[in-house]
């Protein structure tokens, strides 16, 4: 499993298995000036820490405002073009802009198409209230805390971003369906774009969209009160969300391979990246109509508008949301630090914010497009080197790509218990066991220890993730759509596409082909966490032990275990790891 496209996990122990009304999250206000100064806030008590043990919270990226703001507006100038003014003098009447997972100025085809056509642009951000509803078998919250703050975050950068380009977002807390077909009536557009999902969920919205947009009909320029020429609004969706564009495919989405290493070789061997999309330094106007017609702006919500209990975090990583904070981290990963070249050595870490790029919540939000991460990279390469690490970054974005592509086609069975591969499994759905894993109270420190840090971060390492997915299937035996839905609820960097593709692959009815892939606990802590400190760091308790005893802990200084595990002897990681049997 790759992290840029890998499950992130998170739970939180206060909740109960049916009720989840209320979510907790750090205590931040959403309005920009108030965000920036809570971002100060943190990074004062973070670089207060004693230097002897890890800080108690560290910003992502770790670049103050200021910084921030200077790195993003270089960015944008790097990809500034005047090359299609004229073009655009062509365009007239209204467009919308209708963002979803794809909150950013910078290589979005959306607004670039909308800006293009049209003498004015209108960018609308519908709060939906299905995502603040429940997941379809076990009803957890579909949005936890951490990431309702990150989207809180991430929508107040946009509109910051967009008022330097001459425009504005509009925000309305309502269903897609009811609200923009009447903001199309009221200002006179004559075209909705939007970039294209894949789930279900997100394709019903667009049907219901384009039904509701066929009854509004609009006088074509230059009818009269006496001949009305009725025209249809369009809904325009655009592909944007992968690193290969979709229409650029050696194969039909129906003949995808069904193994990632395949399906990489083709497309690496027959096709090319396409590049950013650019914008000139402004972007404007918005449409001359009163806005009064629309109720205005709108504000970004209020934690509590989204039902969100306030919290405050005490340690971990605090990863801020938005094109920005995007732009920062890759500035910081890459040419800053000069992470980039060290990465396929590090990518296995457990603490810390350094050991991988940390871009996925900034991917899984569209703060950043993979396109721009691919430019990046190649920029890295002809500036400074290009190694195994350079490419490895991009090896990861065709994973996240590919199970995009898988979404489409299989459909509905990558959230079913056979997944694609229609196996006839099954599992349990002991509460008790699950809860136990849920709240990171197993007995095994390094599953305890991933989960405490998602309950306080909403990320995990990669090697985390494939840890905690192999012992609730494996070991504990616990049907694999509880631990994806909910991660659904808790993950910061949360997709469909990834977070099912993954859940599938590592229960061994997705697209792996061992279908029976196992991570042995005492094996990944030898290798992962040799001397115990990130069990210690997110587990106190375990500090005092020896470090070779904190991952193995005796009884009485560490909880019981709450099942053995299937396949692992007492040495500690020198046994041979052994399949396990492919459940009938």
């Amino acid at each position: 499993m790759s992290s840029a496209a890998t499950l992130s996990f998170s739970s939180i122990s206060s909740f109960s298995f049916s009720t989840f009304r209320k979510i907790q999250t750090f205590s931040l206000t959403p309005t920009l000036s108030i965000l920036i100064s809570s971002h100060t806030k943190i990074m004062n008590i973070a670089s207060s820490q004693s230097q002897s043990q890890p800080r108690a919270v560290v910003v992502v990226p770790s670049l103050d405002s200021v910084e921030t703001d200077k790195i993003t507006d270089e960015t944008f100038r790097r990809y500034y073009s005047n090359s299609d003014v004229k073009k655009r003098n062509g365009g007239n009447g209204v467009s919308i802009v209708w963002f979803r997972n794809d909150l950013r100025v910078l290589d979005n085809e959306a607004l670039y198409r909308a800006w293009v056509s049209s003498q004015s642009v209108l960018p609308v951000y519908c709060v939906d209230p299905r995502n603040f509803g429940t997941t379809h078998y076990f009803g957890f919250p579909k949005t936890g805390a951490l990431r309702a703050q990150f989207l809180i975050e991430c929508l107040a950068d946009l509109k910051k971003n967009l008022m330097k380009r001459g425009l504005n977002l509009v925000i309305r807390h309502g269903k897609p369906e009811d609200i923009l077909p009447s903001i199309a009536k009221a200002v006179g557009a004559h075209t909705i774009y939007a970039q294209k999902e894949t789930c279900s969920e997100e394709l019903l919205v667009e049907r219901l969209i384009k039904k509701g947009l066929q009854e509004v009909s609009l006088q074509s320029e230059g009818s009269t009160s006496t001949s009305r020429n009725p025209t249809n609004v369009k809904l325009e969706l655009i592909w944007g969300s992968t690193m290969y564009h979709i229409d650029d495919l050696p194969f039909n989405t129906s003949n995808l391979p069904d193994i990632y290493t395949q399906f990489r070789k083709s497309i690496e061997s027959k096709c090319a990246i396409r590049g950013c999309f650019k914008l000139p330094p402004s972007i404007g106007p918005l449409p001359s109509n009163d806005l009064g017609k629309i109720g205005g702006l709108g504000d970004v919500p209020l934690l509590d508008q989204l039902g969100v209990i306030h919290v405050e975090a005490k340690k971990g990583m605090y990863f801020v949301g938005g094109e920005s904070a995007a732009l920062g981290r890759v500035y910081e990963y890459f040419w800053k630090k000069d992470l980039l070249k060290v990465y396929k050595h590090t990518r296995n870490g457990m603490l810390g914010p350094d050991y991988s790029t940390k871009f996925s919540p900034w991917l899984a939000f569209g703060n950043v497009s993979p396109r721009f991460l691919y430019e990046e990279v190649k920029r890295y390469e002809k500036d400074r080197l290009a190694n195994d690490s350079t490419y490895w970054v991009l090896f990861e974005l065709i994973w996240r790509d590919y199970f995009r592509f898988i979404s489409i086609k299989y459909g509905n069975s990558i959230f079913h218990l056979g997944g694609p591969r229609e196996v006839q499994a099954r599992w349990s759905q002991d509460l008790n066991l699950f809860e136990s894993w849920r709240d990171g109270r197993t007995g095994y420190p390094l599953i305890d220890a991933n989960m405490k840090e998602l309950s306080t971060t909403g990320l995990m390492s990669n090697r985390g993730r494939q840890i905690v997915c192999s012992f609730l299937v494996r070991d504990m035996g616990i049907d694999w759509r509880m631990g994806a839905e909910w991660f659904e609820t808790c993950l910061l960097d949360y997709d469909p596409c990834s977070n099912y593709g993954n859940w599938t692959y590592g229960a061994g009815v997705g697209n792996d082909p061992r279908e029976d892939r196992y991570f042995s606990i005492p094996k990944q802590a030898q290798n992962y966490d040799p001397e115990g400190e990130y069990v210690a760091y997110w587990l106190p308790e375990l500090r005092k032990l020896p470090k070779d005893k904190r991952n193995f802990p005796h009884e009485k200084s560490y909880i019981k275990q709450i099942v053995p595990l299937k396949f692992s002897k007492p040495n500690h990681g020198h046994s041979r790891t052994k399949p396990t049997p492919r459940r009938k």
